[in-house]
């Protein structure tokens, strides 16, 4: 089985590179480093595709030197420290420190990135991590302030073109073929500034046909794509179809469609961090009142991918996908929130009411603020009926429970507390 076209694609040198001109142009930085034959630890920040990984490679082969790679996807605490065995036991007096190269280092929990701190402090090993998220939140401070960290951007429409005529004029198996690339709208829209996304598109859609001649349109690729349902895209559209099926299903309670669709979100490869986000989201926006335990499982959940990483991370965010779908749903604080904004949009800035004002002040005393404000715990049940809003909005209701049990519950007791009010 013949290698993808991105693989077959890859550059093996600076000046087959395309992009990042910033960094590694006539001139620039990283080019100067790479050529004086002395490369520190680094980290690459960008978007998929941008040619994190080709890089570090280049840089190897340029300087000659043992290149180990991890991905922080499959990878723990023992690879890395076998990796780092490896890099001791070939280093000889004067030789250039072995590149370890990790991809998607974000990923690495504390402890993973830890097990990092000697080697590159050291001078074990190189590192050069690759992610796609800001390193100054997911990167720990020890390990970031031992590595510069260069920023990679998308391709642009010109970069993007000229690797698409690259590849049908000089990749083995398709300048054999009469390919013509006509049209690159929906090429350029798709791959979304990706390299590896566009020959992937380029993949798809030439081997999907079979005719002498070749000739791509937007028409095509918009219709290849649309035919390809495994084609997961992390920027795309259906990046945010995929993740509104998900946040649907559990809304609809149920669970079999939630888990199916976090499973494409995984083998798509989507950060596992965006994933638990919108259920944190979810806990509070669909499940809110009915369940309030929803909402710190989801939050326990973030905070346990952030310490344990991938891939017993998907285990986790199972976990939290199925109680969220499997619980009762509730709106009523969402519906609150925006009807109270929208009371504040209509009425303007209303004065609060003196017996609720703080009075830290013998002026503010004698003004009356807080004077007639009554103490609710100085009364029975820790209630005392009294307004707490303006008067203009006296007997506005925000907040509408709604028919479960655990708002039944909140409802009996307001009722005990205020009478006819709720």
């Amino acid at each position: 089985m013949s290698q993808p076209l991105a693989e077959r694609l890859r550059p093996r040198n600076l000046d087959e590179y395309i992009g990042q001109k910033h960094l590694v142009g006539e001139g620039a930085i990283l080019r100067k480093m790479i050529e004086s034959g002395r490369v520190p630890s680094f980290l690459l920040w960008g978007p998929p595709g941008v040619g994190k990984t080709t890089l570090a490679q280049i840089i190897a082969n340029t300087l000659d030197t043992p290149f180990y790679t991890l991905s922080a996807i499959n990878s723990g605490v023992k690879d890395v420290r076998e990796v780092i065995e490896q890099a001791k036991k070939s280093q000889f007096f004067n030789t250039k420190s072995p590149i370890l190269f990790i991809d998607e280092i974000h990923r690495f929990s504390k402890s993973q990135q830890d097990s990092l701190l000697n080697a590159v402090e050291t001078g074990v090993i190189t590192l050069i991590g690759a992610t796609t998220e800001n390193p100054s939140f997911e990167v720990i401070r020890p390990l970031l302030s031992r590595c510069q960290v260069y920023v990679l951007q998308s391709l642009d429409k010109d970069d993007l073109i000229k690797l698409a005529n690259r590849a049908i004029t000089e990749d083995i198996f398709l300048k054999e073929r009469d390919i013509e690339l006509k049209e690159t709208n929906a090429l350029l829209k798709y791959s979304g500034g990706d390299a590896r996304k566009l020959l992937n598109i380029l993949d798809l859609i030439i081997n999907a046909d079979t005719g002498e001649k070749v000739v791509i349109t937007d028409k095509m690729v918009t219709e290849r794509l649309q035919e390809n349902p495994a084609a997961y895209d992390k920027g795309g559209e259906m990046h945010y179809d995929i993740i509104s099926a998900f946040i649907k299903s559990i809304r609809g309670s149920d669970p079999d469609a939630a888990i199916y669709w976090l499973a494409r979100m995984v083998a798509g490869g989507e950060d596992p961090k965006f994933i638990a986000r919108r259920l944190v989201i979810s806990a509070a926006e669909d499940i809110g009142l009915a369940n309030p335990n929803a909402l710190l499982l989801a939050n326990a959940c973030f905070d346990t991918l952030h310490k344990i990483g991938w891939p017993e991370g998907r285990i986790v965010l199972a976990e939290t996908t199925i109680y969220l779908a499997t619980s009762a749903k509730s709106n009523s604080a969402y519906l609150a929130i925006d009807e109270a904004i929208a009371a504040v949009n209509e009425t303007g800035n209303l004065p609060v009411p003196l017996h609720l004002r703080n009075a830290p002040t013998k002026l503010m005393k004698e003004l009356n603020y807080g004077k007639e404000y009554k103490y609710a715990h100085s009364f029975e049940n820790n209630f005392v009926e009294q307004d707490y809003v303006p008067q203009e909005i006296k007997g506005k209701r925000f907040w509408e429970p709604q028919q479960n049990a655990s708002e039944n519950k909140i409802v009996e007791w307001l009722r005990k507390l205020w009478k006819n009010r709720y």
